[in-house]
């Protein structure tokens, strides 16, 4: 059974969330107490229906419990992502992602019960000055505070060799998980695939080790 999530709020943030799980065929339901909002995103989301999510009658009769996962997506209103924060976890809601305004705002969320704290515009910022500021980033995924995934564009120095040879799980503690080639996706290669030209590199480690393999491996 596929997994079914909840977006409470239909602000920037939160309609994008609702317009990409549409996009990959998720079922989302979708809140919001503005109601040019709710008919914005009528015809987008799976179910969407006009109120506040800090009315807890109203999210129990939404069904909110039966979401796999729950995004409270109005961080600007602190006061309101924190009480609709405490409500979801008091009605044992499995999984809640808020998004937060501010480093005592995320604090607060994590106390109170949210599983995961989301911060897009720290984010997002810290990802573009991590692939502006390197030679060889392509991107960078942010994994957790100290571990990331990175894509990786070959080099001369190391098109041609094998994974084997690289060594860059002992060298440099990183791990290779995957290459992108031309259109295709390698997953998990093996230690005798070969670099070619134009290969992108998947690769997962702790920051500072991922730094050091771009600058001392590649």
């Amino acid at each position: 059974m596929n997994k079914q999530f909840a977006v409470l709020g239909l602000g920037s943030f939160g309609g994008h969330l609702v317009e990409e799980f549409h996009a990959i065929g998720a079922e989302v339901f979708a809140m919001d107490r503005n109601e040019e909002l709710v008919d914005k995103y009528f015809d987008i989301a799976t179910h969407v229906i006009h109120g506040d999510a800090q009315d807890e009658q109203l999210l129990v009769q939404a069904g909110i419990r039966n979401f796999d996962l729950v995004v409270v997506s109005f961080g600007e209103n602190i006061e309101a992502s924190i009480l609709t924060t405490i409500i979801l976890t008091d009605l044992g809601v499995k999984e809640i992602w808020v998004k937060a305004s501010s480093l005592y705002h995320q604090k607060v969320l994590e106390k109170i019960g949210a599983t995961r704290v989301i911060r897009p515009e720290k984010d997002m910022a810290r990802r573009i000055a991590h692939r502006l500021a390197s030679k060889h980033f392509i991107d960078y995924v942010e994994l957790t505070e100290e571990h990331s995934m990175v894509e990786i564009k070959a080099t001369p120095r190391i098109i041609g060799k094998t994974i084997a040879a690289l060594n860059v799980r002992n060298r440099f503690g990183c791990n290779i998980v995957g290459i992108y080639r031309s259109h295709d996706m390698i997953v998990s290669p093996s230690g005798e695939d070969r670099i070619e030209k134009e290969d992108v590199l998947i690769v997962i480690g702790e920051n500072r080790k991922l730094h050091r393999f771009e600058k001392q491996g590649v």
